[in-house]
């Protein structure tokens, strides 16, 4: 396992990577887990690998919310890892709701590519690792993911924010990412 310092540095050696690698048996597509903690750059990693290797993302946060911030992760092996598994070309599936008002748009008809990124807190989850061809954890500092999220979701939604970093907290307990992973990046 690689630790980098340059994010710019190694998108190029990340692609390379990622590429030369094959999908486990029975999986027809490589899939490329982007974890770590919410608010460590995770997504910002995510789009330009996606640009690079002319990948799909799929986003664990279509799946999880706050009232259900872990325990989503059944209905994404159904609605996208069995589809592709079973050689789905397409993928359609309702996005969860973040708060009463938030009501986003299902994906309707992605495309499934050569290369797919499954993005978010808990990519990297024992129960995806079956079909994961590749895995990176984004190293950022707590201090500047709650920056982050609360930058992003406003400080009202701070107690929100601790609470989450505990359920981050067991889930990393409980699967450690880190040592599974095959590479780690720092956040920026």
């Amino acid at each position: 396992m690689k630790h980098e310092r340059e994010p710019p540095t190694e998108d190029v050696e990340l692609v390379h990577e990622i590429s030369a690698t094959d999908p486990p048996e029975g999986f027809p597509v490589r899939l490329v887990a982007v974890d770590g903690h919410g608010g460590s750059g995770k997504s910002t990693l995510a789009a330009r690998l996606a640009r690079k290797l002319e990948a799909e993302i799929v986003h664990t946060d279509d799946f999880a919310s706050w009232d259900h911030p872990l325990d989503w992760w059944p209905r994404l092996v159904e609605e996208v890892l069995e589809p592709i598994r079973l050689g789905a070309t397409a993928l359609s599936y309702a996005r969860g709701r973040w708060s009463p008002d938030h009501d986003p748009p299902a994906v309707v008809d992605q495309p499934v590519t050569e290369t797919m990124i499954l993005e978010g807190v808990s990519a990297a989850r024992k129960e995806f690792r079956p079909y994961l061809t590749y895995a990176v954890w984004v190293d950022t500092p707590r201090e500047l993911c709650l920056q982050r999220g609360l930058e992003r979701n406003g400080e009202e939604l701070r107690d929100q924010w601790e609470r989450w970093f505990v359920d981050e907290d067991a889930y990393v307990a409980r699967d450690d990412p880190v040592s599974y992973v095959d590479r780690i990046v720092l956040g920026w």
